[in-house]
């Protein structure tokens, strides 16, 4: 399995993972162009995507879906409910599939298991990708370190693993006390601690690496995120960043 990030970030979310040969895209909160060219970076091309899945109704996640299905005929995954939240701002489907969180996906002998959130969305989702026995995570929009979260990231081998934001960077920060309590709340998003204590939590089995994923642009920094993560991990664990402004490397799973 192989899998890089476009773009990771309140400004925007698309991340590729690629199994076999099915290419899957999940959330699509940046331009058809720019996904275009991130990811003829590496070489792949848009057009030959197997399907666009949706993890919820946020617009830094859904905002291009549907121009990224009329672009590349993929169809678009999604919950019912995230579909009855968004539906206006997509413009024509013509192939929408639905899935319901707790159900898996199947595609060509790989299996994408769908696991609901906390955070608050119509219907968050996030994901763990599985194929030939490797199983990737793709978890953002997470709310807080809930228990299953925990248990799931000791059972994949990688992850791209929400660290939102520094405690003290948001506590310090210009915005006003109601979002401040939104994103530090159930149904907000982790922060660096919360990530890092999450990872230290798996002694028995760690994922191999783990991206540090939906930075926060105000109320975070790559370093500061690291830093916090190589206090709790030690220096020698695998760590890298999906930026806020373009693609990363290809990672191996």
């Amino acid at each position: 399995m192989q899998t890089f990030s476009l773009q990771s970030g309140s400004n925007g979310n698309s991340i590729y993972v690629e199994a076999g040969d099915v290419r899957l895209l999940f959330d699509a909160g940046i331009s058809g162009r720019q996904a275009a060219l991130r990811m003829a970076t590496h070489g792949r091309d848009i057009r030959d995507v197997t399907a666009i899945i949706l993890s919820h109704d946020h617009w830094d996640h859904v905002r291009c879906a549907g121009v990224f299905h009329r672009k590349i005929g993929a169809p678009v995954y999604m919950t019912r409910t995230t579909e009855k939240a968004i539906w206006r701002n997509l413009g024509t489907l013509k192939d929408v599939r639905y899935f319901r969180s707790g159900e898996p996906m199947l595609f060509d002998g790989v299996t994408v298991h769908t696991f609901r959130t906390p955070h608050d969305a119509a219907d968050a989702s996030m994901f763990v990708v599985e194929h030939e026995g490797k199983r990737l995570g793709v978890m953002t929009d997470l709310g807080h370190p809930f228990d299953r979260l925990a248990r799931l990231l000791g059972e994949v081998d990688a992850a791209y693993l929400e660290s939102n934001y520094d405690p003290a960077m948001l506590e310090e920060g210009p915005y006003p006390e109601h979002l401040k309590a939104r994103i530090r709340g159930l149904g907000g998003h982790l922060s660096n601690a919360d990530a890092a204590g999450l990872i230290q939590r798996c002694q028995a089995r760690r994922p191999k690496w783990i991206a540090l994923a939906h930075l926060s642009q105000q109320n975070n920094h790559p370093d500061t995120a690291l830093e916090t993560h190589r206090m709790h991990l030690g220096t020698e664990y695998p760590l890298f960043v999906a930026g806020r402004d373009g693609v990363s490397q290809v990672l191996q799973v």
